[in-house]
């Protein structure tokens, strides 16, 4: 009864006051919180800062509507509701766990338990009767929606369920309001949570639906296997694809209002072992018209970028993985150089976002419409500005060159892992070593990280082995960046924690690492005699162009992202 001696010590209960309540607690079965609140003798937010400090443990206010929903089903809803607890945020494998009763040892136990099946560790904290009830009010939120839809189904359907796969059948149930609804639910969901893409995969025994956030997946619910085939081939009559072609990948896009805004899909269907899987890219215009800044692109890298752009003619080429943001950093440039006096064509697969004042294409493989093809007609639309999606055989890189060398601008992409591998991937190609220098004008290889949310960022001091990692990548700058860079001692680095504001990840949005390849006279002699990616990259290092491990480094040291993240994209290990 610790908390009812601590307000009789406060003065807030008579002696009298206090033992009555003890018998009420003996009697009634309650707990002294229980019977606290129900006598209204003190506020909630009041008796539970009196309990954290009594119980010395952290008292957490968590906002409902922030936590991702993958994150609340970690713990089954019958233990919440037993045991008064709730996980609400997940830092790497450590579960945040909020408790009513974090003293009781039943519960105590029983999280012991849970973590130990599911190979979790945890952290608790205090939270109050009604942050809980909220929490659970919140985890029914995407699943009520989504049973009271199956249920619709169940009663309206019955036995046409059953024959779900039958192909005459499957677009008739597909336009019925139930699925209808489901579908409208998983849309807006990925679009209220910030979720980049929606990934609805069938298994063996359930239909798994995850989202992307921050460019990591997160689980967010499982149907039931039967609605598979409805599911599919409603989001195939919204995209304007074939619903009884399930053979074969197929690729389209369609737009929904949600929030009082315009939202394009893109959708990309693909056969796997137990059905179709569906891939939704969530393009939120806002995202294609970010300035540099934004993207992530300081010092040395913005100069070199902004000065290229200003260059009458010439090939800018981008480099990274699926993902990366290449296209978003391309779409940020041609943002810049849209003017009515330019005359921009593009020729793409696909089309990510439309740009009011630019001719873009979409190429059609199926058809013959290639990247090549495409780019061989935008050479007779009279273009001042050419974007081609991606260089990806030898006459669209041979193509690419001509227009760059007959006054063009040509932005467009390769895959390589990193800048300076673009001029050795070129030779490869067919194209001449003599007609590198003149033609390419910079290299933008990227990759994506998380930033650290502001509002709940900390102060840490890194272990041994990660400061050693830091001072290494420090010496190895070059010398213009480096007596730029100070070096706080003790070394303080900046950790995620999390937030409301940040679902309690500890993140907020990404940026892009960058490594930025300029042209120059010393690059162009050494491209014609011996054209080699190590003295390419030495050569590069001594103008002073930033690896992105360098790069993510600093980064590190202003508090925009994290240790962890930048190994994590560049592939390095400390």
């Amino acid at each position: 009864m610790k908390l009812l001696q601590e307000l009789f010590a406060q003065g807030i209960l008579s002696e009298e006051k206090m033992d009555d309540l003890k018998k009420q607690v003996e009697k009634t079965g309650k707990t002294e919180e229980e019977v606290i609140l129900a006598k209204n003798i003190v506020p909630e937010d009041f008796l539970f800062n009196l309990k954290s400090r009594v119980f010395n443990i952290s008292l957490k206010k968590v906002d409902a509507a922030e936590v991702p929903p993958d994150i609340l089903v970690l713990i089954p809803e019958e233990a919440s509701i037993n045991y008064k607890m709730a996980s609400f945020a997940k830092v790497e494998n450590s579960v945040q766990v909020g408790m009513v009763y974090p003293e009781d040892i039943a519960a105590q136990n029983a999280l012991r338990f849970l973590a130990s099946q599911e190979n979790f560790t945890y952290q608790v904290y205090l939270i109050t009767p009604s942050n809980l009830a909220n929490l659970l009010k919140q985890r029914k939120t995407i699943s009520a929606e989504t049973k009271k839809a199956l249920e619709e189904i169940e009663e309206e359907k019955g036995e046409i369920l059953e024959n779900l796969g039958n192909k005459p059948l499957t677009g008739a149930i597909a336009e019925e309001a139930p699925i209808i609804k489901m579908v409208l639910v998983i849309l807006r969901h990925a679009v209220e949570g910030n979720a980049s893409d929606i990934h609805i995969e069938p298994s063996r025994d359930k239909l798994n639906i995850r989202f992307r956030l921050n460019g990591i997946l997160h689980s967010s619910l499982s149907l039931p296997l039967k609605v598979h085939p409805a599911v599919v081939a409603r989001i195939k009559i919204l995209s304007g694809l074939k619903i009884d072609e399930n053979r074969v990948p197929q690729d389209g896009r369609f737009s929904e209002k949600m929030n009082n805004k315009d939202v394009d899909f893109r959708v990309s269907t693909f056969p796997t072992l137990y059905g179709e899987k569906v891939e939704i890219r969530v393009l939120d215009s806002s995202t294609g018209l970010r300035s540099f800044e934004e993207l992530g692109l300081t010092g040395r890298n913005l100069e070199v970028v902004k000065a290229t752009i200003k260059k009458p003619y010439g090939m800018i080429l981008f480099t990274g993985p699926t993902g990366s943001g290449k296209t978003t950093t391309q779409y940020a440039i041609l943002r810049i150089l849209n003017q009515d006096s330019v005359n921009i064509v593009t020729v793409e697969d696909p089309i990510e976002y439309s740009i009011a004042g630019i001719n873009q294409s979409q190429v059609k493989p199926e058809i013959g419409y290639t990247f090549a093809r495409g780019l061989r007609q935008i050479l007779r639309q009279d273009p001042n500005i050419i974007m081609v999606g991606e260089i990806r055989d030898e006459e669209t890189a041979s193509l690419a060159v001509n227009a760059a060398l007959t006054g063009h601008v040509v932005l467009s992409t390769l895959h390589t892992n990193s800048s300076v591998g673009v001029v050795p991937r070129l030779i490869d190609m067919g194209v001449r070593p003599f007609l590198i220098p003149s033609t390419l004008k910079a290299v933008i290889s990227q990759r994506l990280i998380r930033i650290l949310c502001p509002h709940c960022k900390i102060k840490t001091r890194p272990v041994e082995k990660m400061k050693d990692y830091i001072l290494e990548r420090v010496r190895s700058l070059p010398v213009s960046v480096k007596k730029e860079v100070k070096i706080s001692d003790p070394l303080l680095i900046y950790a995620a924690k999390g937030c409301e504001v940040c679902g309690f990840t500890g993140y907020s949005g990404r940026m892009g690492l960058f490594e930025v390849l300029s042209m120059s006279d010393e690059l162009a002699e050494l491209i014609q005699k011996n054209p080699l990616e190590s003295l390419i990259f030495k050569v590069a290092q001594k103008q002073g162009m930033l690896t992105m491990e360098q790069e993510g480094i600093l980064k590190v040291l202003k508090g925009e992202t994290t240790i962890e993240e930048v190994t994590r994209a560049t592939a390095e290990k400390y």
